[in-house]
């Protein structure tokens, strides 16, 4: 599907769903449980060689080639904690797909995700920033929105940054994280934040907009890794993109006007700030419930620490404008 620079690769199937559903971490994965998954499927023809391919954190990826080609495969279960469920992601590739912006989905069995294998690069945030990429994401971002919810089949996901941060607390709570008493003061600024966004428009959304979930073949750019995939508001996607890739004020205001291609008034900007906060705060809360959870080797703790600075930086400028 794509080159060995995914950004989504973790822990062993198995043992990401024993991880999630028990509250306790499970660490390392079975390396030669998921190559014999892989070998045991019934679609290749002649040898079968499996290459693991580095990156990414909620599920396992392989580079894999047999007598006919190559193929890009992804191993992981449901993540309960991070509202994933491999079952949307398969229905939101196979839409994405349809749509023109991801590779072909070859073949699924439980737990297991096969694409057509593409030659590209991953793009780092530097590239997003270059006005080069910048202005094809634009496209390929209001494609998504527009057409892959009317290839989506069946029952559809509602990604609401507001209700994951709320039910990120919880989880904190429940689990007697050591970030509890912040919790108080952030779920207050999510709660005004969700009033100063409003009133919202609903598309299909990709919900995880990484440098990396973005590809370049040499002729066109795809967009992949559907695991946060459903509908939201556009203005998650492009808070998402800018707090990412860090661009810049003047560039989020060309991201803005190029994606609906209008000029932008200064209210509009309020409610786009406020998305852009509520992304720097989701992030921030998936860290925090990844350092109980997760067992990539991984320095959540700074990544938290990262991103909740990002967050209360954003939110000054969002009170302040």
């Amino acid at each position: 599907m794509w080159d060995v620079l995914d950004s989504d690769v973790g822990l062993e199937e198995l043992a990401v769903w024993q991880r999630c559903q028990t509250g306790t971490k499970v660490e390392g994965g079975s390396e030669a449980l998921a190559r014999e998954k892989i070998q045991s499927l019934p679609i290749w023809k002649g040898d079968v060689a499996v290459s693991p391919v580095a990156g990414g954190m909620t599920n396992r990826n392989y580079l894999v080639s047999d007598g006919r080609g190559q193929y890009f495969v992804r191993i992981g279960e449901d993540i309960p904690v991070h509202h994933i469920s491999r079952a949307n992601e398969l229905a939101a590739s196979r839409a994405a797909h349809a749509a023109g912006l991801s590779p072909a989905l070859v073949h699924h069995a439980p737990g297991i995700l096969v694409f057509e294998y593409i030659a590209a690069r991953t793009l780092g945030p530097e590239d997003v920033r270059n006005p080069f990429y910048l202005e094809r994401i634009v496209t390929l971002l209001r494609r998504c929105h527009q057409e892959v919810g009317r290839h989506f089949r069946g029952a559809a996901a509602f990604f609401w940054v507001f209700h994951v941060v709320e039910d990120y607390a919880a989880t904190l709570t429940e689990a007697g994280s050591p970030h509890v008493p912040l919790l108080a003061d952030l779920l207050g600024k999510a709660r005004l934040l969700e009033k100063a966004a409003s009133p919202y428009d609903i598309v299909f959304g990709h919900n995880d907009l990484l440098a990396a979930n973005f590809l370049d073949d040499g002729n066109r750019l795809w967009l992949v890794d559907w695991d946060y995939a459903g509908y939201n508001s556009p203005l998650f996607d492009l808070g998402g993109l800018a707090s990412n890739n860090e661009l810049s004020e003047a560039q989020e205001r060309w991201l803005l006007e190029a994606y609906f291609d209008t000029s932008v008034s200064d209210s509009f900007m309020r409610r786009y700030r406020a998305m852009k906060c509520a992304s720097l705060l989701r992030e921030t809360m998936w860290s925090m419930v990844s350092e109980l959870y997760s067992a990539i080797d991984f320095d959540y703790a700074a990544y938290t620490a990262d991103n909740l600075s990002r967050f209360h930086r954003s939110y000054d400028d969002f009170r302040e404008a």
